[in-house]
């Protein structure tokens, strides 16, 4: 890492120690497409694309803590009787780095948790990650977009590009305006519905599976009949019965066909629908 780079970490780290700050972090080369990385363990995610050169990073406090903050209160009134309250200031303890169009924004150890909005060129790829107390919300970017939430929704509005998108607890919500072709695309949940807008004009080989609940779709689905009844496994038990599993999963083609598009949950219905 060059000097500069470190300079950067450092004063990014400073502006972004306090709920509701602000930082511009800038380019290597604004001429070209920039990969956003955000692994936050506590707080939520939200990126918007827009017409600008820089990448904005604001913090505020997440959902969480202002919960918690609302709910502390002095337990003993007489000792603090005549003396004047100091508020603390909110420790998002956010790490900030580039490094050639390569932004990493990461919680530090210390820190107490913060919900991180980003504002980022809309030609830009996104691999965003939470683990608790907060969901993912990505609107008008263009790029690669893989979003991982282990407690909360994965929500995307007038996204284009290729996305994997995952939930463990929540539902998995995208509206793309363009796909790229050739590339293959995921979304999943354990917990949760799946519900995906597509262009008019996808062409797909689509895998899809829900163990409790529907699958719904306003596309001309060409299912594969044979390839959805075969066993996937079979044979006899350590008590000495013998069973056959059979696989769930529906396989089809869209317009034709394509790269290949998953949807798979749980416990929940999956929803595909064409972009009017």
């Amino acid at each position: 890492m060059n000097k500069g780079i470190l300079i950067l970490c450092c004063s990014a780290g400073m502006l972004l120690a306090q709920d509701g700050e602000k930082v511009a972090v800038p380019l290597h080369d604004p001429a070209r497409p920039a990969t956003v990385q955000i692994h936050l363990l506590q707080g939520g995610i939200t990126v918007r694309g827009a017409d600008i050169k820089d990448v904005e990073v604001e913090t505020r406090a997440s959902g969480r803590e202002r919960r918690r903050g609302s709910r502390e209160r002095p337990t003993d009134t007489a000792r603090a009787d005549g003396l004047k309250k100091l508020e603390l200031p909110g420790n998002a303890g956010l790490d900030v780095v580039e490094d050639n169009n390569l932004v990493t924004i990461k919680t530090s150890p210390m820190g107490t948790g913060a919900d991180v909005v980003v504002k980022v060129p809309r030609h830009t790829s996104l691999k965003l990650k939470c683990l608790n107390g907060g969901d993912i919300y990505v609107e008008e970017v263009d790029g690669e977009i893989d979003a991982d939430n282990l407690n909360g929704k994965v929500t995307m509005k007038n996204v284009s590009g290729s996305v994997v998108a995952h939930s463990l607890n929540g539902s998995v919500t995208a509206s793309l305006d363009r796909v790229d072709a050739g590339k293959p695309m995921s979304f999943s949940t354990m917990n949760g519905d799946i519900d995906v807008t597509l262009p008019d004009s996808l062409k797909a080989n689509v895998r899809m599976k829900t163990d409790n609940g529907e699958i719904y779709s306003d596309f001309d689905v060409n299912l594969s009949r044979g390839d959805n009844v075969k066993p996937t496994e079979a044979g006899r038990q350590a008590d000495g019965t013998y069973r056959i599993r059979f696989d769930h999963t529906l396989r089809g083609t869209i317009n034709g066909g394509g790269p290949e598009f998953q949807f798979t949950s749980f416990n929940g219905q999956i929803y595909i629908r064409r972009k009017k």
